[in-house]
C-alpha cells in the first residue's frame, strides 16, 4: 500500500530577509493574492501566508541560511517544501514505517508534521487534514 487521500495544502518558499515588504507587495499587488489574516507568528521569522483560490496557500518566509528551528541542516522546516494533507497523520507515519521511508517529525499529536525527502532531495511535509489554515473551508474562524 502507499499513502492515500492526499490533498495539496501549501507550497512554502523563502524570501530574502531584506525584501520582505517588496515580496509582500509583489504577491499582493502583482499576483493579486490575499494574505491570510490568521497567519501564525513565528519568533524571528518574518512570514505571510497567501490564499490561492481557497483550496491551498503559498507560505512565504524570510530565513537566511539554516533556521534556528532546524534539528540539523538537512532537517529544516523552513526549507522550501510542498505540504500535503493526509486523513490521519498517525496512519501515514505508520505506513512510512512499514515502507521503510526515512522521515523526521516536528510537533505533537494530530498537529504533528512529518517531513521526508524525495529521491531528488525535494522536501515534502505531511500533516493531518483539518489542522492547518491552508484550505479556507477548514478554518475555525470562518
Amino acid at each position: 500500500m502507499a499513502l492515500h487521500g492526499l490533498e495539496l495544502h501549501h507550497h512554502a518558499i523563502r524570501m530574502r530577509s531584506h525584501v520582505v515588504e517588496a515580496s509582500l507587495s509583489f504577491f499582493r499587488d502583482v499576483l493579486g493574492l490575499a494574505v491570510d489574516p490568521g497567519s501564525r507568528e513565528i519568533p524571528g521569522v518574518p512570514l505571510f501566508w497567501l490564499d490561492v483560490g481557497g483550496t491551498a496557500q503559498i507560505h512565504v518566509f524570510a530565513v537566511d541560511g539554516v533556521s534556528k528551528y532546524a534539528e540539523r541542516p538537512d532537517r529544516d522546516p523552513f526549507s522550501t517544501h510542498v505540504a500535503l494533507g493526509v486523513p490521519d497523520i498517525d496512519e501515514a507515519q505508520a505506513e512510512l514505517d512499514r515502507l521503510g521511508a526515512s522521515y523526521w517529525s516536528a510537533g505533537r499529536g494530530e498537529r504533528r508534521q512529518v517531513f521526508l525527502h524525495d529521491p531528488s532531495g525535494n522536501l515534502i511535509e505531511l500533516h493531518q487534514i483539518g489542522t492547518c489554515r491552508c484550505k479556507a473551508s477548514t478554518r475555525r474562524d470562518r
